[in-house]
């Protein structure tokens, strides 16, 4: 169960995914969903949204009120100015209160700076928690994007969801081969199939370890992942397409997740989050974390990272299972699993 300053805060999801992946799509479904009612969506500058004339009901400046409640305005600048112009309206009452934000990338974003934002600006930290990152991604294309374009491995690396779309115009061993691929990148990630951009939005909203007490804090799915051996990175150094060597972008890229047995002073736990962050920031792609800190038995604290910025640590009102033991998941590039477990165990041996 979340502390009650962590119910306050607006949950943020960002919806990501390559250029003609299908986000746009998915996107114009969501906005028509009962669940999104109560939401503010911002579109990047270069983003389009399919909306017919009919469903708007008014516009106030930036901001587009859409039938059903939903609040759609596009980001001009930069992201926290966005957010600050909607906390604003809604104070003034010139907007209706929303309950939570949707935020649409561009396709060739990398997700790293927005999650970096969330995580430590001071009034996006203050006001807005990070819900989950959703990504879409061509199941007749994902392949081939993967092999050409980093930006879309990251995507698909930092995801929670993934959207698998347009799965009616492949064969079905190629899409097993596309999730397969998918999965290595990120075994914590859920794959959700999409037909023309229509999913339910209970399945990408309310992904967090922060919920609300009649939802319970699931996380061991948000923590899921599997261990697998190092060699995984290197079994494929090239894809072969139509006889076409092209670089794999993912080459280096690896998860894994390991298990502390022992109370972390809160003190080492912290140094060690700081260490990473100094000595591999740019290859920490994400790293998520409940911890049994051993000043705070009874109220596990949540790690999460994105490359050097580690959010605040915030704190669980109790476990969410009989587990006590501290669980890190960790998706990097080219870093050796025993590098970081080796750093953690020297620290609580000192």
């Amino acid at each position: 169960m979340a502390t009650q300053l962590e119910l306050e805060k607006i949950p943020v999801t960002i919806l990501t995914g390559f250029l003609g992946s299908g986000k746009t799509t998915a996107l114009s479904h969501l906005i028509r969903q009962p669940a999104m009612a109560n939401a503010a969506v911002i579109i990047n500058e270069f983003g389009e949204i399919s909306l017919d004339h009919e469903l708007i009901e008014k516009i106030d400046g930036d901001v587009i009120e859409i039938q059903g409640g939903c609040l759609c305005c596009t980001v001009r600048g930069d992201l926290i100015e966005a957010l600050h112009n909607l906390l604003l309206k809604r104070s003034k009452g010139e907007i209706k209160a929303f309950d939570r934000v949707v935020l649409e990338t561009t396709g060739l974003a990398d997700p790293a700076p927005i999650l970096h934002t969330l995580m430590s600006d001071p009034l996006a930290f203050n006001k807005f928690r990070l819900d989950g990152l959703i990504s879409t991604v061509d199941a007749v294309n994902g392949l081939a994007t993967l092999d050409a374009h980093a930006e879309a491995v990251k995507q698909a690396v930092m995801a929670d969801r993934i959207l698998l779309t347009k799965c009616d115009l492949i064969e079905h061993g190629a899409r097993v081969g596309l999730e397969t691929r998918l999965l290595k990148l990120n075994p914590g990630q859920v794959i959700i199939p999409v037909d023309h951009g229509r999913v339910d939005p209970t399945l990408i909203l309310d992904l967090g370890p922060f919920t609300t007490s009649t939802k319970s804090a699931d996380v061991d799915a948000w923590l899921r992942t599997e261990s697998y051996a190092s060699n995984h990175a290197h079994d494929h150094d090239h894809h072969h397409d139509h006889g076409v060597d092209v670089n794999r972008h993912d080459a280096l890229v690896r998860a894994f997740s390991f298990m502390v047995d022992q109370p972390i002073p809160q003190a080492k736990l912290q140094f060690f989050l700081q260490l990473l962050g100094m000595m591999r920031g740019p290859d920490l792609l994400r790293v998520k974390g409940i911890v049994h800190v051993a000043e705070r038995p009874g109220q596990p604290a949540v790690v999460h990272g994105v490359q050097h910025i580690f959010h605040p640590l915030t704190w669980l009102q109790a476990w969410p299972s009989a587990e006590r033991r501290s669980r890190f998941v960790f998706i990097v590039r080219d870093i050796e699993p025993n590098q970081i477990h080796d750093l953690m165990a020297s620290l609580i041996a000192t």
